[in-house]
């Protein structure tokens, strides 16, 4: 039995034709960002509906803390507005969370899951980095949160190639562009998710993606999604926590891969 659906308030990009495809992205990343180098690629195939969660591209900051299920809830509204009923989720992040959580709240709707980067609740390592991400913000220290976001989201094999003008210009743009709804999703990602409960729950095909080399979201919790979710596909890119920037074809190649695969 479906939850009864809100109002979205999130704004959203809406592209291409054929199945449904949702997209949920990270914490203080956005669809532009987590999503923009790929829409293209996923656009072709699938119509993708991209909501901004709140503080971040379309959408205006959040009044009040963000919940798993609200945020969960306003998605799949979102995609339904848009006069997609059924759709695949694909979540990144902060966003495998919002897309298990809108799985096992909406089943009816939901056709297959791909996460990747993802976790099910933040272990001690995570929560170091997560809150020491969260100080530097509360600090307004912006340029040293963006070395910071840069040296962890990154891999090491990606920071090595960059040269030493091209990270500093980098490092300044992530410091200029860091959505002011950021402080909301750590939040969230902090104290209240938890969706180890809903994994033995799931019924839909689903798809892991472990970034190997990630240095914020860990192997440790891919591998506990991989293993928490019956019938659950794994597979793996060699890259750091942002498969967008290090190996956003291969990353897409996967993505349409495992739905092409999952609806035959």
């Amino acid at each position: 039995m479906s939850t009864a659906l809100p109002s979205s308030s999130l704004g959203r990009v809406v592209r291409g034709t054929g199945p449904g495809l949702l997209l949920a992205h990270g914490a203080g990343g956005g669809i532009d960002a987590n999503y923009g180098p790929i829409l293209d690629t996923l656009a072709a195939h699938h119509t993708v509906v991209g909501p901004d969660y709140p503080g971040t591209g379309r959408t205006p900051r959040a009044e009040a803390p963000l919940s798993l299920d609200g945020l969960a809830d306003e998605l799949v509204a979102t995609a339904v507005e848009e006069g997609v009923e059924t759709f695949a989720i694909a979540g990144y992040s902060l966003g495998s969370a919002v897309a298990i959580r809108a799985a096992t709240r909406h089943p009816d709707r939901v056709t297959a899951l791909v996460l990747t980067a993802g976790f099910a609740h933040p272990n001690p390592r995570f929560l170091l980095a997560a809150r020491m991400w969260r100080d530097l913000l509360c600090a307004n220290d912006l340029e040293r949160l963006a070395r910071f976001v840069s040296l962890i989201g990154l891999s090491a094999p990606a920071l090595d190639a960059v040269s030493q003008d091209d990270l500093d210009a980098a490092i300044k743009t992530t410091a200029a562009t860091i959505p002011p709804g950021t402080l909301e999703h750590l939040d969230l990602a902090i104290n209240r998710v938890d969706v180890r409960a809903d994994l033995t729950a799931l019924t839909v095909p689903a798809l892991v993606i472990s970034t190997t080399l990630d240095q914020l979201v860990t192997p440790h919790h891919h591998r506990q999604l991989g293993n928490g979710i019956p019938g659950a596909r794994y597979a793996e890119i060699p890259t750091g926590h942002l498969p967008f920037i290090e190996q956003p074809e291969q990353w897409a190649a996967l993505i349409l891969d495992f739905l092409r695969d999952s609806r035959t």
